[in-house]
C-alpha cells in the first residue's frame, strides 16, 4: 500500500470508491471498486489487478445493476478582454 500522494504527499488510506470508466466512447459507473485515495487530494491508485477487472466489466457489456442519467456540457473557451451581454 502507498503511505503518501505521488502528487501532494497526503495521506493514502484503503477505500471502495465509484470509478467513471470510460473505455472507448462507452462510460461506465464501476462500483465498489477497491483502491488507494489520498485524503488530502482526492487521488486514487489501484492495482493493476483491480483496473485489468474495471477492463474487463466494461469491456463485458453485462446487464447494469441500475442506470443513470447525465447531462453531458460542452466547454466554450472564455473570451479574454469582452464583456458578456445580457
Amino acid at each position: 500500500m502507498k503511505s503518501r500522494c505521488y502528487f501532494c504527499k497526503g495521506k493514502v488510506v484503503e477505500k471502495k470508491v465509484s470509478v467513471d470508466f470510460r473505455w472507448g466512447d462507452e462510460l461506465a459507473v464501476i462500483e465498489n471498486v477497491p483502491a488507494e485515495v489520498c485524503q488530502q487530494c482526492g487521488e486514487k491508485y489501484f492495482s493493476p489487478e483491480v483496473y485489468k477487472e474495471m477492463e474487463n466489466l466494461a469491456k463485458a457489456k453485462e446487464k447494469p445493476v441500475k442506470h443513470i442519467a447525465i447531462d453531458v456540457i460542452r466547454f466554450v473557451e472564455p473570451t479574454v478582454g469582452k464583456a458578456k451581454s445580457l
